[in-house]
């Protein structure tokens, strides 16, 4: 039984509020369950200086939690001068997952930076993140069009993300902070709305997990992204 009582293959409640934030050019508000990230997309009249003059935009990411995000305060990275390993993998992370559904040169020189701030944290930020970063990113391109800036096509497809993992020998979709700290094994898939794979991120806390524990995790994966993008569809059109 899982500590929540949902099914093997349940994901949490999640939702997306869309134009959360005044002044950015999109903005979502993204739950999964008592995980909620706030995904800011921010427009840029500018590309990085390597891809100055070659006539194709970019899309990066910043992530970071807020102190109280978790049960106990953390400090800010900012006051400690740095930002930690995690924090740079999973803003990388985000990015790849984003450019891997935009067409660079449709865009134009010109940068989409993405903010993702953690308000609250129970498992899956990065996840919950990547899914309601999309929204934010298809929001900014909206606005952009709106004022005729760009005409080709931007996004080629939707892109989500869900962690899934083997939890007291069953593999389940979703975890929560109490199964993620308990898994025996946990992986973060990044999948597309056509099922593409753009990453996937899996860890064996103890016993390595064999192939076929893999393949189940990825079917989990695949229905709960396809449920993922569902919800991106239904939100982006209201």
């Amino acid at each position: 039984m899982r500590p929540s009582g949902r099914q093997p293959n349940e994901m949490r409640a999640v939702s997306f509020e869309l134009g959360v934030a005044k002044h950015a050019e999109g903005s979502c508000l993204v739950r999964f369950g008592d995980t909620h990230v706030l995904c800011t997309a921010s427009l840029e009249d500018r590309v990085p200086p390597w891809l100055k003059g070659g006539g194709q935009g970019w899309v990066t990411a910043e992530y970071g939690m807020l102190p109280r995000s978790t049960h106990e305060r953390m400090r800010r990275e900012a006051s400690a001068g740095k930002q930690s390993g995690r924090t740079q993998e999973i803003q990388r992370l985000i990015g790849r997952s984003l450019r891997s559904v935009v067409d660079l040169r449709a865009l134009g020189e010109r940068q989409i930076s993405i903010d993702c701030d953690v308000l609250q944290a129970d498992g899956g930020t990065r996840t919950a993140s990547i899914t309601g970063a999309w929204i934010a990113l298809h929001l900014c391109i909206e606005w952009m069009r709106a004022r005729s800036m760009i005409s080709a096509p931007v996004l080629k497809d939707h892109v989500a993300a869900i962690s899934c993992g083997i939890y007291k020998g069953v593999a389940v979709t979703d975890l929560d902070y109490a199964e993620d700290s308990a898994a025996d094994t946990d992986a973060n898939f990044v999948i597309t709305g056509k099922g593409g794979i753009c990453e996937i991120q899996g860890t064996a806390e103890g016993d390595p997990f064999s192939e076929e524990q893999f393949l189940t995790l990825l079917g989990l994966a695949k229905a709960s992204v396809a449920d993922l993008v569902r919800l991106q569809k239904e939100a982006i059109a209201k």
